[in-house]
């Protein structure tokens, strides 16, 4: 049993954490994961147009109605988020007036933009007053992780340039990026994220001084996560170089490499992008969403397939509890070995 401060923090059994994976639903997935003794997240989902809202709560009540774990959810808090600051007030508040998500939504997960934006919210405010959650924001660079720590996060969720999803413009790798913010806040709780699917990897992590890893495109692999067959199904005979940086509706992206990825150009700087945005009107910005649709419906050449580059770790398609259980048992393998260097 590998035990540390994220294990201790949330009760959970395994430092194994899936990574929001939003617009796109991950209510099975989190429930799987919760379940297999890892913490599964919520997705911030706003597909085809429907309240983001309303589905989180709806997600939240389905995720307690079949597990008693722990779960966390995901507020993406981007400039771009129309509906970030009523999420940011209204979700607590859904939370502080459900007593069983109230006791099972231990972990509110922010990205993509300001650190401050939950936690300056009054509902969110009472509802620290009268639970055990803890607010961690994503860090994909040390000058952002400074700007979590001002802000008074519980915790950390670094996650580098490896990873599928939106990215930085500072392109710094899990490994580097693990390295400053233990050296500059070891106190702190941190979840790796970017480049994790396998046993050594989380034994790495921990060694680095993580508390936990998360993963997207291994959980995305699995026979518990709903995305389409056809999206999963690209996964195991994909190999590490098969995605591609480009730019998405916050930044640079990391996709599988298809016809709309390679249609896309990647904006090197975020004056450029910001530059972009001030272009975009709202049918621009519906075309944009709708490429992610495309992929979650199986569409996979030209919708907007997110994965990371661990799709060259992962060679056949699981159900969450073995994905977990042989993770645990070779971190425990690979960091017994470690131990056994010293004399």
């Amino acid at each position: 049993m590998i035990e540390t401060k994220i294990t201790k923090l949330f009760g959970i059994k395994h430092p194994i954490i899936s990574a929001p994976m939003g617009p796109f639903y991950t209510t099975e997935l989190t429930i799987a994961v919760s379940e297999a003794g890892g913490m599964g997240v919520l997705s911030h989902t706003n597909l085809y147009g429907k309240s983001s809202i309303d589905e989180m709560m709806k997600n939240m009540e389905a995720v307690v109605e079949h597990t008693d774990k722990p779960f966390g959810f995901n507020i993406r808090t981007s400039r771009m988020q129309m509906d970030a600051r009523t999420l940011c007030r209204k979700i607590p508040d859904f939370i502080r007036k459900n007593q069983r998500v109230r006791e099972q939504a231990l972990y509110a997960l922010t990205s993509a933009g300001s650190a401050k934006m939950l936690p300056s919210s009054g509902s969110w405010q009472k509802l620290r007053e009268q639970s055990n959650i803890k607010h961690f924001h994503v860090a994909p660079a040390l000058w952002l992780a400074d700007k979590c720590v001002d802000a008074k996060v519980d915790g950390l969720v670094l996650t580098g340039s490896e990873g599928g999803g939106h990215q930085s413009y500072e392109k710094v790798s899990t490994l580097v990026l693990l390295q400053q913010v233990e050296e500059k806040y070891p106190d702190i709780p941190v979840v790796a994220c970017g480049g994790f699917a396998t046993g050594e990897g989380l034994a790495a992590a921990l060694t680095l001084g993580a508390d936990a890893i998360a993963m997207g495109t291994r959980f995305i692999a699995t026979k518990d996560c709903e995305f389409h067959d056809t999206y999963k199904n690209i996964i195991p005979p994909a190999t590490a170089r098969d995605t591609v940086l480009t730019t998405g509706v916050f930044g640079p992206i990391r996709l599988w490499t298809n016809k709309y990825a390679l249609s896309q150009a990647l904006v090197g700087s975020k004056e450029e992008k910001k530059a972009m945005e001030a272009e975009l009107d709202i049918n621009e910005l519906a075309v944009i969403n709708r490429k992610y649709e495309l992929a979650y419906e199986g569409n996979i050449e030209d919708g907007a397939v997110l994965v990371g580059q661990t799709m060259g770790l992962i060679d056949q398609i699981e159900t969450v509890s073995d994905v977990i259980n042989e993770i645990i048992t070779s971190a425990e393998k690979h960091l017994k070995t470690a131990t056994s260097y010293i004399k």
